[in-house]
């Protein structure tokens, strides 16, 4: 596989950019596959902590009570419990525009039954489905995970992309990042880092910067 050295170098070259741009600009991993027959199903849909974030994903816990209490003090993006579950249920527009605010969604255990009757026709396409978690576990934990994480998804296609971080970061960190995804996402792969052909960095409207070729397989 491809090592942190070669992605940092990589990085430096993708944030190499003839114009200054007015916003910060992400930094995208593309990772390409071969050797893997997309119409056997295959699909992925990974959560990967990243060693640093510049930026938190966001976070929605679907709970009532405790559960709930405790996730409001510790500052997750949002708490719904059961009734707005419901009452988002009977609003397909309103629920769209809900799932598509937030990056993750952990719920009670006790809920999962009304999420999946509520919400899950539209959670689960976008790889949405939330995390279970069980009663009395530490859902500030949970939170602190999911708030340094990505989802990586793939299906039916020999691609995917993910935002490691951007420009503003070091480039031995977000070589850090890449090197966590490209680790889980290897372990997932029938044939592991054999599966992967290519790997390529950019900044939002840079240039592709493709892995050198002594790092291919």
């Amino acid at each position: 596989m491809i090592n942190e050295t070669q992605l940092t170098e990589m990085i430096k070259d993708a944030k190499k950019s003839e114009k200054q741009r007015k916003f910060k600009q992400s930094l995208e991993m593309i990772m390409v596959f071969k050797d893997i027959d997309v119409k056997k199903g295959f699909a992925l849909n990974e959560v990967v902590q990243l060693p640093k974030t510049s930026s938190p994903s966001t976070v929605c816990v679907l709970a009532s009570g405790d559960m709930g209490l405790k996730a409001k003090n510790a500052k997750a993006d949002r708490v719904i419990d059961g009734d707005e579950l419901n009452k988002l249920g009977a609003n397909k527009r309103e629920s769209r525009k809900f799932i598509n605010s937030f990056d993750f969604f952990l719920a009670d255990t006790k809920l999962m039954p009304a999420v999946g009757k509520a919400l899950g026709q539209l959670l689960g396409p976008r790889g949405k489905m939330p995390t279970p978690v069980p009663f009395n576990a530490p859902i500030e934990s949970f939170l602190e995970r999911f708030r340094t994480s990505i989802r990586v998804r793939s299906k039916n296609s020999l691609a995917t992309s993910c935002k490691i971080g951007d420009e503003s970061m070091e480039d031995s960190v977000l070589a850090a990042n890449a090197h966590a995804v490209l680790s889980a996402i290897e372990k997932k792969l029938p044939n592991g880092d054999k599966n992967i052909k290519k790997v390529m960095i950019k900044t939002t409207m840079g240039k592709l910067v493709k892995q050198p070729a002594q790092a291919k397989k």
